[in-house]
């Protein structure tokens, strides 16, 4: 295994780099600024189209998406580094460079499994930056952890499909840019478990959807770069030719999807984790409590150190995971990207906690990005399966070696 970056890799690091320093952290402010202006807090900020249009002009776009017809080509030890570093300001970078969730995911799906004519209506303008999308899956009122338990119905009626039931934390759904849904629903409730569901096309303004209210996280709406909504879907009616891949195949397309976005999480969990340390070392050199400053606080000295290690080996286990994904596919990195799941964001949620106290009051508040990341880092431990999901089919796993 060679980690080192290679030529192209070095190029897009350094050219990301100073599009961080230029462009991104001074637009932090201003998004905010912006935001509390608009008339409706699920509009874009003016400042976002500044930075897509910068970062698509440097070449800084599409870079997650490793098939070269639609994206940059990238490997995902590629992808690894620049990801980490969009991570460091995970509410822009991300959708500065249409590299954001759920997109991504959507994007890799349409590209992998869409038909042309699905890709010439929803793939393009989605790779162009010209719409939102959003994947609807997770259900109130069963445990989503087990994707299985899906109730929403999807039911074939002559030459369309018929659409039944309720979503919720659906990303992004509440972005006037959002134009159509990835819904995942039961085709089938007689057949085999994981041949049940199929996941279907599904355009913003078809009758009978309805994008009901917007959930908090952590009591943050904007949460997920438009925030997650729960969305009703009562008798919507769309042509059979919207449906993804073939019937019964959701759990399988699902779980195609899944790989990537965990580890694209995970790599930019380890850009918050280093904001979060350089943060904490600022703030612990520049005051002083009880005679001298925070930084020769010994338990101060301590956190940032197991920090510091911690986030050493979180990345090469990433990068091993990545390496895996491109030499022998997601199926073979299985466990990695199990792996990599359970301990980023747990790990992370633990650096930040500590960055926000070494930051006393200021941590918890708005004049600081460690808040909003710690909730990001902690809803992780969720988002695409809980730890408890991959901790058990990992034991699974070893335990299978001794029986």
């Amino acid at each position: 295994m060679d980690f080192a970056f290679d030529v192209r890799t070095e190029e897009l690091r350094a050219k990301l780099l100073a599009f961080m320093d230029e462009y991104v952290y001074p637009a932090e402010p201003i998004e905010h600024e912006q935001r509390a202006q608009l008339a409706s807090p699920w509009d874009t900020p003016a400042i976002f189209g500044e930075l897509k249009a910068e970062a698509r002009r440097q070449g800084l776009w599409n870079l997650f998406l490793p098939d070269a017809e639609h994206g940059a080509g990238l490997t995902n030890l590629q992808y690894a580094p620049l990801a980490e570093i969009t991570g460091r300001s995970p509410h822009l970078a991300p959708t500065a460079l249409n590299c954001a969730a759920p997109d991504t995911g959507n994007m890799e799906v349409l590209a992998q499994f869409g038909t042309d004519e699905q890709k010439k209506q929803w793939l393009e303008p989605l790779l162009a930056g010209e719409i939102r999308s959003a994947f609807a899956m997770t259900e109130p009122e069963v445990a989503s952890s087990d994707a299985t338990n899906i109730r929403t119905r999807i039911e074939r009626d002559g030459d369309d499909y018929v659409i039944n039931g309720r979503k919720w934390y659906i990303s992004g759904a509440m972005n006037p840019d959002c134009q159509i849904f990835i819904v995942m629903g039961k085709t089938d409730p007689e057949a085999d478990v994981r041949r049940q569901q199929s996941m279907i096309l599904v355009p913003r303004d078809t009758p009978g959807l309805e994008v009901r209210r917007a959930m908090q996280v952590y009591g943050y709406e904007d949460h997920a770069h438009g925030g997650h909504a729960e969305v009703v879907f009562t008798d919507v009616r769309v042509p059979a030719s919207n449906l993804i891949g073939e019937e019964g195949g959701g759990f399988a397309i699902a779980q195609a999807r899944l790989g990537p976005g965990r580890i694209h999480h995970c790599m930019r969990l380890i850009g918050m984790a280093e904001r979060a340390i350089e943060l904490m070392c600022r703030r612990a050199v520049s005051r002083e409590a009880f005679g001298k400053t925070i930084a020769q606080q010994g338990v101060v000295q301590n956190w940032i150190a197991d920090a510091r290690v911690t986030v050493e080996q979180l990345r090469l286990l990433v990068l091993k995971t990545a390496w895996l994904m491109d030499t022998v596919g997601n199926r073979g990195a299985h466990t990695e990207i199990q792996a990599i799941k359970i301990a980023t964001p747990r790990a992370v949620v633990g650096i930040l906690d500590k960055a926000v106290q070494v930051h006393g009051a200021g941590g918890v508040s708005q004049d600081f990005p460690l808040a909003e990341l710690w909730a990001g880092a902690r809803t992780l431990m969720l988002a695409d399966g809980p730890d408890e999901v991959h901790q058990r089919s990992l034991a699974r796993r070893e335990l299978k070696k001794y029986m």
